[in-house]
């Protein structure tokens, strides 16, 4: 790619500035993405291969084989939000979407709400993604189990370890993300191609060593004992949760995309699209060539197990390989689409210390800071894990409800805004049209019954080993407590626009 930009670039950059100024902002960041590494920060935020391997084995061991059908239910429910989010995305190219989508049809109070809870799910999730390698890394080479000699993330060592590995990645991605978009994409674009041919190569060959028909998935192991199979089959679904979210990073870096208003909506349901069918493959072939489905260990190892015993050592590390670049990829894009949200809000001024965090480096044109204090906070949160294998379900699933309670915040005012009238969709811009209303109401419903489904204080879930109260209620506490310092944050950052106002208008008399 020529460092020199063509007039034809520098004619549509122009543009792009220009209806970025009509919501009252100007062009800081740096436009370089195109429609593949927009459909890229979607696709490795989603990184079906991180997040299908770190929770396979949760699935299964709740559901059975037949956790399977909570992929596609999930899939569908999450398509639902993501058509919502692709009408947004045509309508406010501007990054921190979320937020900016929330408060544009709400009000500020919501809309900074939508936006914190949101941020606070993505910096968990950072945490929670780079956990997956220790998943990976100690089946490749046992050299990558610096502290102990148990690797399983159930195991006190395999916890510790976990975190050493997780804060050596998000160290190097805080780094990467700090530099530019430019180089942030291009090792996003690399990583979700080599993605994409691991993905296709891995389902080619289990099916290849399939030992049993796609009727497995009708099977349930006997997880639900002499009761209903629906409520282990409703905790299992956390897996599938937990994989499907994040397709809205196209909608984060807007303002770095070339033609976002045509160019993010579909690289948002292209990336959800893609994720769903190569996900529904990829567990159905896992199941198909498991060596058994009765040794308890699709249960404990998950995935790789499924991967080392098939395909053989070699082969089977190599794939573990291209895991292993899929999670590195999908923790630098969601730290890379939390730091632009929390640019997006601080140019609002809604977060403390607001002048520091909307700061744009001059030389690489990103918002270095928010970059950084996410990085910490991640490793932080990755702190509190050691020697404590029984939270990292709980983070996991923290994760999932602060974030599907984050699209409520935008799916529900849209709702409200699509009775009274939208604002009109312009020429050629993405529409739901008259399917908007029903689509968006079972947008709503799903994702308030997901969110309900994922909180509820299931002691197998969040304290299985038992004696820990505040591990059972941890989602619902941890939801509490964002909720409280969010309206704190929001409170005082208008504290300070109210004393900053005065201030200017005493000066000026």
């Amino acid at each position: 790619m020529s460092i020199i930009e063509s007039p034809v670039a520098e004619g549509a950059d122009a543009l792009d500035a220009a209806d970025l100024s009509e919501f009252g902002y100007p062009q800081q960041l740096k436009r370089g993405l195109g429609s593949y590494a927009s459909f890229a920060a979607g696709f490795s935020f989603v990184s079906i291969l991180t997040t299908v391997f770190q929770l396979f084995s949760f699935g299964y061991s709740f559901g059975g084989p037949a956790f399977f059908w909570t992929w596609p239910l999930v899939f569908a429910g999450q398509f639902l939000v993501a058509l919502c989010f692709a009408e947004l995305a045509a309508r406010y190219p501007i990054s921190g979407c979320v937020y900016q989508w929330s408060r544009r049809l709400s009000t500020g109070l919501v809309g900074h709400f939508a936006g914190w809870t949101m941020l606070i799910g993505q910096v968990v999730s950072v945490s929670a993604a780079a956990i997956a390698l220790q998943v990976v890394l100690p089946s490749v080479w046992s050299g990558f189990q610096l502290f102990g000699g148990d690797p399983a993330l159930t195991s006190k060592s395999g916890a510790t370890n976990a975190v050493l590995l997780g804060a050596i990645l998000i160290a190097l991605t805080t780094v990467v993300s700090a530099v530019g978009v430019k180089l942030t994409a291009l090792i996003n674009s690399i990583g979700v191609t080599c993605e994409l041919i691991g993905v296709v190569a891995l389902v080619v060959l289990l099916f290849a060593h399939s030992t049993r028909g796609p009727g497995v998935v009708t099977h349930t192991e006997g997880v639900a004992g002499g009761g209903s199979y629906v409520w282990p089959f409703l905790v299992s679904a956390l897996m599938a949760a937990y994989v499907m979210y994040g397709f809205d990073s196209a909608g984060e870096l807007s303002e770095e995309t070339r033609s976002p208003r045509k160019t993010a909506p579909k690289a948002i349901l292209k990336a959800l699209a893609v994720s769903g069918a190569g996900g529904a493959a990829l567990l159905l072939a896992a199941l198909m060539a498991a060596p058994s489905l009765t040794d308890g260990q699709l249960a404990t190892e998950g995935l790789p197990y499924v991967v080392t015993s098939r395909l053989g050592d070699g082969l089977g590390r190599a794939v573990l390989v291209d895991v292993a670049i899929a999670i590195c990829v999908c923790t630098l894009a969601i730290q890379t689409a939390a730091s632009r949200l929390a640019y997006s809000m601080a140019r609002d001024g809604v977060l403390p210390g607001a002048a520091k965090l909307a700061k744009v480096s001059e030389r690489t044109r990103t918002p270095v800071l928010p970059t950084v204090l996410i990085g910490i906070a991640a490793i932080a949160i990755l702190g509190v894990n050691v020697g404590q294998a029984q939270l990292f379900t709980a983070i996991t699933s923290v994760a999932v409800v602060i974030v599907y309670l984050a699209y409520l915040l935008v799916t529900l005012p849209m709702l409200v805004r699509r009775t009274r009238g939208l604002d009109a969709a312009g020429p050629g811009q993405f529409t739901l049209g008259r399917w908007g209303l029903p689509i968006n109401a079972l947008a709503v419903v799903y994702g308030l019954f997901m969110v309900v489904n994922m909180g509820w204080p299931r002691q197998a879930v969040y304290d299985p080993a038992g004696g820990h109260w505040y591990l059972q209620y941890f989602a619902l506490l941890f939801v509490g407590g964002v909720t409280v310092l969010g309206y704190g944050a929001y409170l005082l950052a208008n504290r300070r626009s109210v004393t900053t106002a005065v201030e200017l208008a005493e000066a000026a008399a």
